[in-house]
């Protein structure tokens, strides 16, 4: 659960300058000290490790609250919730004068090659999965360290190359919301067959039954493959709804256009790719697939479609999450938000819902396209929420809604950012008008982002947006996009005015 976090906790900790040494504990007012100290100064040792405070607590009363005090009243807790000129003029988010709201980063880990994603396994271990292009993935403790050996090595199996921007590799990774007793888990990746045929494979694995930091490299079992006609558009995204089904999103074969029959891929119900497929990953069906068919996908009646189909139109969806919901009211919980890249002029993000057809390449963001499929009136598309065009970025890379604890500020925003401009934004939700607003996200600058350990600044080109188990948002990026080139990092976000 959260606690709201006080505005001026920083001096509450004496903390506004980032040169004071650390304080173990918030400046009490002196009359709170007291009565504190007397009815729960044995919970002083779980609080800190300070020899000079444990001591000092156990001796004397009138000492320990000195050491603990604050010199300006007005920050030592309680004041500082009864002082109306500190809290009158606050606000919910800082903006320079332009606009665009201020946020500081924290740098996670560096030196990965091209990293496309991070998840985390839900099992209350608050370990971070960090995949590789390539085909490794890393485990990263709470702490930030990482484990010496990889938790999955299948550098072998993957297709991808050195050509700078190949999209071939290790695309995704989605742990089953079960994990903690099945310890399965499954992954996407592009495969070469007989050394010509390129294919997208889903597999499952399971974690190892004696090391729960390593997958069990004999446990792959395929689910799917699809053969890809093109080097680029492969889609990528594996995640699970809170319906409990595993969700794949596709990309539309690749090359431009979506040159592949008479209506492209995209809007063709009977092909795989450029669609969200949905799968029951918890049984086999009758027809001998290694999953089942959710009974509510929307297309089972239709003769020719694929029975995997959940959404169409979709040109190459690059980072999709699901929404946790309000913290305090659960709006908003289990919505898709999705970034689906665009061709020649427009980025786009979308809200994913069953049946829906998201416009490609019958439209492009909210313009048209094809003008032949644009002006058919089944289009019946699904309009973005939102949507760029290329003098802002030409390859969106979706995001999160903030539902984390450590920066309030941020609840309730997207946000995601463009890979080729290196641009970061957020959209706000009007939830009377169901319309979303832009909002600008820059780096903070040095005086904002001065406290030790953060930093205003990251690489150019934003590969993926990430959560850990808390919530917090994180997002990886790379100033070479090439699947052999070690320059990638994790970066932490952190708002400055929290």
């Amino acid at each position: 659960m959260c606690q709201e976090c006080s505005p001026y906790a920083a001096h509450l900790f004496d903390a506004e300058d980032p040169y004071t040494p650390v304080r173990h504990l918030p400046g009490l007012c002196l009359t709170y000290c007291s009565d504190f100290h007397s009815k729960c100064h044995s919970v002083v040792k779980y609080l800190t490790n300070s020899r000079t405070l444990l001591e000092t607590c156990e001796k004397d009363r009138s000492h320990f609250c000195n050491l603990i005090n604050l010199s300006d009243q007005d920050y030592c807790y309680p004041n500082v919730l009864k002082n109306n000129d500190l809290y009158s003029s606050l606000g919910k988010v800082v903006e320079d004068t332009k606009g665009c709201l201020q946020l500081c980063l924290t740098e996670v880990a560096n030196g990965l090659r091209n990293p496309v994603l991070m998840v985390h396994s839900g099992d209350d271990t608050h370990r971070m999965f960090v995949a590789e292009q390539v085909g490794f993935v890393w485990v990263y403790l709470k702490d930030g360290s990482r484990l010496e050996q990889p938790f999955l090595d299948i550098s072998g199996e993957v297709l991808t190359t050195p050509w700078l921007g190949d999209e071939r590799g290790f695309l995704g990774l989605a742990f089953h919301p079960k994990y903690r007793n099945s310890g399965r888990f499954f992954i996407y990746y592009s495969i070469l067959i007989n050394g010509k045929l390129e294919k997208i494979r889903i597999s499952e694995m399971k974690v190892s039954a004696h090391d729960m930091n390593m997958a069990d490299s004999l446990s792959e079992r395929v689910l799917l493959e699809i053969e890809e006609p093109a080097a680029n558009h492969n889609g990528g995204q594996l995640l699970f709804g809170l319906d409990g089904y595993l969700y794949i999103f596709t990309g539309d074969g690749g090359k431009a256009g979506d040159p592949f029959g008479k209506f492209g891929n995209s809007q063709n119900r009977s092909a795989l790719l450029g669609k969200v497929l949905r799968i029951d990953v918890d049984g086999s069906s009758i027809d001998g697939k290694p999953y089942k068919i959710p009974p509510d996908n929307p297309f089972l009646r239709e003769p020719d479609a694929k029975p995997e189909v959940y959404a169409y139109g979709v040109r190459n969806m690059w980072r999709c999450s699901v929404d946790r919901g309000d913290l305090l009211t659960g709006y908003g919980r289990g919505r898709i938000f999705c970034g689906d890249v665009g061709q020649n002029r427009y980025e786009e993000v979308d809200i994913i819902v069953k049946g829906g057809n998201y416009g490609w390449r019958a439209k492009e963001g909210f313009e048209c396209f094809d003008m032949k499929l644009c002006q058919n009136t089944s289009l019946d598309d699904i309009l973005p929420i939102f949507a760029y065009g290329h003098h802002v970025g030409k390859s969106v890379t979706g995001g999160y809604v903030y539902r984390g604890c450590e920066s309030p500020n941020l609840s309730g925003l997207y946000i995601f950012g463009d890979f080729m401009s290196g641009r970061l934004m957020a959209l706000k939700e009007d939830k009377k008008s169901g319309s979303w607003k832009e909002k600008n996200v820059c780096m903070g600058d040095t005086k904002t982002c001065s406290f030790p350990g953060l930093i205003n600044h990251h690489h150019k080109f934003i590969i993926s947006f990430a959560e850990d188990e808390a919530g917090e948002l994180y997002f990886l990026a790379t100033s070479y996009p090439n699947a052999m080139s070690p320059f990638g990092t994790l970066y932490k976000f952190m708002d400055p005015s929290r």
